[in-house]
């Protein structure tokens, strides 16, 4: 799509802090991290929310998650822990529409979404 975020930064025409990427997806930290390790991953091919995944799409969404253990034990949150999350529509908070997994670490986090204050 034309118009959306993930898809420049994907398309490298926006600037993102990548900390990882192959021919399927990216991964790139939050501009408005939740915890001190807020990375997301995304596919490069736009996928509006989990509502749009299909059947044939469902190895990109294990390549996502196996993508963010593997960004976990690098950033070395592994240990201590880490919350995926993937948001889907307007009442489960997604902002972009384009699917993102949130990996969140880094600190002791709350059952909600955000560190423990």
């Amino acid at each position: 799509m034309d118009d959306c975020l993930f898809c420049k930064i994907a398309n490298g025409e926006m600037k993102a802090d990548i900390v990882f990427q192959n021919e399927k997806i990216i991964a790139f930290r939050d501009i408005r991290p939740i915890a001190p390790v807020h990375v997301l991953i995304i596919p490069k091919e736009h996928i509006s929310s989990m509502n749009d995944i299909s059947e044939e799409r469902t190895d990109l969404l294990g390549e996502m998650l196996y993508t963010a253990t593997k960004i976990a034990k690098e950033l070395e949150i592994a240990e201590s822990g880490y919350k995926l999350l993937i948001r889907t529509g307007e009442h489960g908070g997604q902002e972009i529409p384009h699917i993102h997994l949130h990996l969140l670490g880094g600190a002791r986090l709350s059952e909600g979404i955000g560190p423990i204050e």
